[in-house]
């Protein structure tokens, strides 16, 4: 599973990060309400462990805020607030899970596993007659199917989201490269990939627009 933490206490944050990766998973670590908010729109999370208390917005705002935009991939609270009436705060801003600080290691893994088995996460999105599966990370016409990279999966994602918009090349690196050091031009490179992968499983009304000296472009017949 690809998982994201949000978790501000620094020490807690590497010991799951640490736990999470040796029981095979991929882990991200944010320590804020704002990261949170741009990190879970930006990546197809299998699973999301979301503290309350954060230095910015809290937990209850950034999960509202997920399922206002329509992402419904599954959260498990991980708090210090325990009381009925937090938990039932928790569970109504869309959380799908509640676990109270202190905790078993052991019980939060098999949680975090009982929510990937029910199978939630954001679905399938249709862009023309192509279907981008976030599970399986793949864009498919019928039966031609291609694999999407983690990166391919969140440049898609982000142009669909904003279908018609023009997005900027700095606006992209910020939301798919995550502000990382990296050539501006590796936008245009993963353009080119996703072209190539969109003509190859026949999505002829879908097409990504260069918008010269801005950025690019999804439209659709």
């Amino acid at each position: 599973m690809r998982v994201l933490v949000v978790e501000d206490e620094e020490k807690l944050a590497r010991m799951l990060a640490r736990g999470l990766g040796e029981e095979g998973h991929q882990v991200d670590v944010v320590t804020t309400g704002q990261a949170a908010l741009e990190q879970g729109q930006s990546v197809p999370y299998d699973v999301v462990v979301l503290d309350w208390a954060l230095p910015d917005l809290d937990g209850v705002s950034v999960l509202r805020e997920w399922r206002a935009r329509g992402l419904r991939m599954p959260v498990l609270f991980l708090t210090a607030r325990g009381t009925t009436g937090e938990k039932v705060t928790g569970l109504r801003a869309g959380a799908d899970d509640y676990l109270t600080k202190p905790f078993s290691f052991d019980e939060l893994v098999a949680r975090i596993e009982a929510l990937h088995r029910r199978g939630g996460g954001i679905a399938p999105s249709r862009i023309g007659e192509a279907l981008l599966d976030p599970r399986r990370r793949t864009l498919s016409v019928g039966e031609k199917v291609e694999s999407l990279t983690g990166r391919e999966f969140s440049l898609l994602s982000e142009l669909t989201r904003h279908q018609g918009e023009v997005l900027s090349r700095s606006r992209l690196l910020e939301s798919v490269w995550g502000g990382d050091e990296v050539n501006p031009n590796v936008v245009d490179v993963y353009v080119g990939y996703l072209r190539a992968k969109l003509q190859r499983v026949g999505a002829a009304s879908v097409a990504i627009q260069a918008v010269r000296g801005v950025g690019f472009r999804l439209s659709k017949d």
